[in-house]
């Protein structure tokens, strides 16, 4: 896991520290499905501001996950710009939303941060193309490879109660 050691910042208000930072990344599950960052580690660039009442933290990263598409379960690749940011109050007092969740013992957790900016970010469903057929919902085949009908289609015999129904009505 990636961190950044906020007690080696020597800023005061109105100074910035801008810096490079290579991020660890998780595997990311989402709909029951893996999806693994390509190359694990990413560079990133870290601004922190000192402003008056506080800190504010940027983060900006472009990761890029492989994994399964939603229709069709061939690979895909989403690439994400993420540009992230937090506030953290000099004395946040109970308040949670001026203390961000990142900074721990005077640690900035940048692999969680940077895990959740990806969560924020992903589309609905992750697709290998953007017309991507899917796949056929009656014997499984791929139709971006065949696009097909089902021409003998018998009704699903559970049915035949409610089809005699149908015709005495």
């Amino acid at each position: 896991m990636t961190t950044f050691d906020l007690r080696r910042l020597k800023i005061r208000p109105g100074e910035e520290h801008r810096d490079q930072e290579d991020i660890e990344l998780a595997p990311f599950d989402l709909g029951g499905q893996r999806y693994l960052p390509v190359p694990e580690t990413v560079p990133s660039e870290l601004v922190i501001n000192r402003v008056s009442s506080g800190t504010v933290f940027e983060l900006g990263f472009r990761p890029r996950l492989y994994g399964p598409c939603y229709r069709c379960l061939n690979e895909a690749v989403v690439d994400l710009p993420i540009h992230a940011r937090e506030y953290q109050a000099t004395n946040p007092g109970e308040s949670d939303e001026l203390r961000t969740q990142y900074v721990v013992d005077n640690h900035l957790q940048l692999s969680d941060w940077a895990r959740d900016a990806i969560a924020l970010e992903l589309p609905e469903q992750i697709l290998c193309r953007p017309d991507c057929a899917g796949l056929c919902p009656l014997c499984g085949e791929d139709l971006n490879d065949n696009s097909h009908e089902h021409v003998d289609e018998r009704p699903d015999p559970r049915w035949a109660a409610l089809e005699s129904l149908k015709d005495k009505l």
